[in-house]
């Protein structure tokens, strides 16, 4: 993939599809560390130690529609390739949580990407689920935060569906405006 919020995307996707009703996407940037840890958790159905032990296997899908899953794969050796790793932890009927950390100093580390797009995505994808998006940033000293929250939302509209353009639209432009402040922009 060519950013890591690809990844996220297809990671979230697996626990839209694991039946997941909260999914928590946490990012911890470290700009002196130069490490970036991604994370992942729902409270889906979660995977048996057979398939916790296949789901790395490009080979391997649950999916009928085709017979290869790259998105993990992928996942593993963009972390593995700047010197990182991944790890899935996982309990039926609790969840997934899948956790990579890269090191952004790295030559072959890929960037972030557009998250605020990856979140519009899956919110306007499930408008149902809750989506929790943490995205710490550590830099010369100083801390800065993301913490956006569609039960913070919800709870504001009401009965309006998350999926309505207008609020896709507003979600987009103030992740957007959250970004710009995080990074100084």
């Amino acid at each position: 993939m060519t950013e890591l919020s690809l990844n996220i995307l297809d990671i979230a996707e697996n626990s839209v599809r694991a039946g997941a009703s909260n999914i928590l996407i946490s990012l911890r940037e470290d700009k002196t560390a130069s490490t970036l840890l991604i994370s992942v958790s729902d409270d889906g159905c979660g995977m048996d130690g057979e398939t916790l032990k296949r789901v790395v296997d490009p080979f391997y899908t649950t999916r009928t529609t085709r017979k290869v899953g790259l998105g993990i794969p992928f996942f593993k050796m963009e972390a593995e390739q700047t010197g990182g790793y991944m790890n899935i932890t996982s309990r039926v009927g609790e969840g997934t949580t899948t956790e990579a950390l890269f090191h952004s100093d790295h030559t072959d580390f890929i960037p972030l990407g557009d998250v605020a797009s990856t979140l519009v995505t899956l919110i306007g994808g499930s408008p149902e689920r809750d989506f929790r998006l943490l995205h710490e940033l550590k830099s010369d000293g100083a801390e800065k935060c993301i913490d956006f929250s569609t039960k913070e939302i919800r709870s504001v509209l009401g009965d309006v569906s998350l999926a309505e353009p207008e609020v896709l639209t507003w979600i987009r432009e103030y992740l957007e405006e959250q970004y710009a402040e995080l990074y100084g922009e």
